[in-house]
């Protein structure tokens, strides 16, 4: 795309006629009463400090250029941190080849796979691109396509054809989703002699006591807005196509208190994150009306806290503003101790302040910082990316080798440590060598330095993840849990109040955890908004049985059993 910038065009005043022109019209007064000195040195030095000026201005006009390049970038141009994956080999002593004394040619062109030398021989399979068959468990419709007598009569001999074979082929068809009614009968009884002591069925238990909504529509609605990404008016459109009016405010009232419902379920999972070795936390953005002012909204902050594989849970929390109120409720309410996978953002400095809560640095905020320079400084972008991409490369051969050998906990995290240390801990050493190296080479506010400054500065935090292989090197898994509700703010925009935002917390608690384990949205909430009702407040060995990573729908737990 291009973002070169359109010139502007200034409107100068037109020359008066040169016959009309006199020495004094042509003076500029601002300089008049200021006449140039004739002493040589006092010139020299107005030169010099001239040029000084100058060249601060071009530095000044330098920074703001790529500072608006990068705003055109990030508002236009691709969003995707790629580059030429040949551009690690600019770095001869990368290259499996490179030795003292044989050091290899360094080429930013690209070559082809086959006589390229770091091109890995053992590629991986690819998978095929047939159809896939469809799942067994599906009803299926037979329509038969039957031959009439006449057809079937054979050429040679006038014989009818009879039936031995046929050819099956399988279309996969849809039917929408369709709305019932569940009528509840209580029969009454009454004495047929005295005709007294009437009696009736007990009333069922409902989701929302004397409401219209059973749990199926609830579920269904929920999962839509919080796991599909519609809002409540798009739900509002979809349910009016079979017939049914159901204001948005209605459905927002009915959103409200499922999200109370589950309360116990998302407390324990708190409680389960916060005793995570390491947490990765992230926030983004979550508008919510002012009711004091009609139309306004004000900027809050949803909070993740995702907690390790020993707990696989991921916790939102809303903050009313971009303060660490809600981080500080979260983690210093238990008094937290362990790793804390973050952005380096000046919110969390205060929290490591005694120790007891450890720093882990995001090697993705830091290459996207490099990544931002690449246009303004190629070179020197090039190679950190291709540095950065080295250690990446390490988890990557990790990964590789940790499924291979079908391994896990402890054992897993003894090969990630190997790698680490063999591997990653030499191209470490050498970026950090490089950017002291450079720092004093580039401008002070350019994008270069900024990145190099951000790396150095958290170079501890960044490099904390090669003593423990049970360590991430980002803060990936923190942005994927966000990603969700930035999708879905495309589509609701904004919160219709601090309440609302934190029923939305709530219940995009529910949905990303069950996102996490591979769980079905709709049959969890099914299930747990009925046993909820049934049991408002179940035992602690029940709540831990009902979160994502244990529960089973109650058909397979009933097959299980048997």
């Amino acid at each position: 795309m291009n973002t070169e910038r359109p010139l502007l065009t200034v409107a100068l005043p037109q020359a008066p006629d040169a016959a009309a022109s006199t020495p004094s019209d042509l003076t500029c007064p601002n300089h008049a009463s200021a006449p140039l000195p004739n002493d040589v040195a006092v010139l020299q030095a107005m030169i010099r400090e001239l040029l000084e000026s100058l060249k601060q201005t071009q530095r000044d006009r330098d920074g703001l250029r790529q500072r608006l390049d990068l705003l055109l970038r990030k508002l236009y141009g691709p969003k995707a941190e790629r580059f030429d994956p040949n551009q690690p080999w600019l770095l001869p002593e990368m290259a499996p080849d490179a030795t003292p004394g044989n050091t290899p040619t360094a080429s930013p062109v690209a070559t082809d796979s086959a006589t390229d030398p770091g091109a890995d021989p053992e590629q991986p399979p690819r998978k095929g691109h047939g159809r896939k068959p469809l799942p067994k468990d599906l009803r299926r419709e037979r329509v038969e396509h039957t031959l009439a007598e006449a057809q079937r009569l054979c050429p040679a001999c006038n014989t009818v054809c009879q039936k031995f074979g046929e050819d099956v082929s399988e279309q996969l068809d849809y039917i929408p989703a369709s709305l019932f009614v569940r009528q509840h009968v209580r029969f009454k009884y009454a004495c047929p002699k005295c005709h007294d002591h009437v009696t009736a069925a007990p009333v069922p238990i409902a989701v929302i006591d004397k409401g219209l909504p059973g749990p199926g529509l609830l579920a269904q609605i929920t999962a839509g807005k919080y796991a599909d990404h519609l809002p409540l008016h798009r739900l509002e459109r979809i349910l009016g196509r079979y017939g049914i009016e159901l204001s948005r405010s209605t459905m927002c009232d009915w959103m409200a208190h499922v999200a109370g419902m589950p309360q116990p379920v998302v407390d324990v999972m708190a409680v389960l994150v916060r005793q995570s070795k390491a947490i990765h936390t992230d926030a983004t953005r979550m508008p919510f009306l002012d009711p004091t002012v009609k139309g306004k909204t004000l900027s809050g902050q949803l909070w993740a806290f995702v907690g390790d594989r020993d707990h696989p849970f991921d916790v939102f929390a809303f903050c009313r503003d971009h303060t660490a109120t809600a981080i500080d409720a979260f983690l210093q309410a238990n008094a937290y101790c362990g790793y804390l996978t973050a952005d380096a953002h000046n919110l969390y400095d205060h929290l490591f302040a005694d120790g007891s809560i450890i720093e882990l640095g995001c090697w993705a905020h830091c290459r996207r910082n490099f990544y931002d320079a690449k246009e303004s400084d190629p070179a020197r972008a090039h190679v950190a990316l291709a540095r950065i991409r080295q250690l990446y490369e390490v988890e990557t051969a990790a990964r590789k080798q940790i499924a291979d050998q079908e391994l896990s906990g402890a054992a897993a995290d003894a090969v990630r440590l190997r790698l680490r240390q063999e591997k990653a801990l030499s191209e470490v050493t050498a970026l950090r060598q490089w950017l002291e190296a450079e720092q004093p080479k580039v401008l002070p506010k350019s994008l270069m330095s900024r990145a190099i400054a951000y790396a150095l500065r958290h170079w501890q935090a960044l490099t904390r993840y090669l003593d423990d292989g049970f360590l991430a090197i980002d803060n990936n898994v923190a942005e994927r849990a966000l990603r969700h509700i930035a999708i879905g703010r495309k589509n609701w925009l904004f919160a219709g109040s601090a309440r609302g935002a934190r029923t939305a917390a709530t219940l995009f608690t529910v949905t990303s955890s069950c996102h996490r384990h591979g769980v079905d949205v709709f049959a969890y909430l099914h299930d747990i908004l009925q046993r909820l009702a049934h049991d408002p407040q179940p035992a602690p060995e029940l709540l831990r049985a009902w979160l994502p990573d244990r529960w089973r729908p109650p058909v397979a737990a009933a097959t299980d059993s048997t």
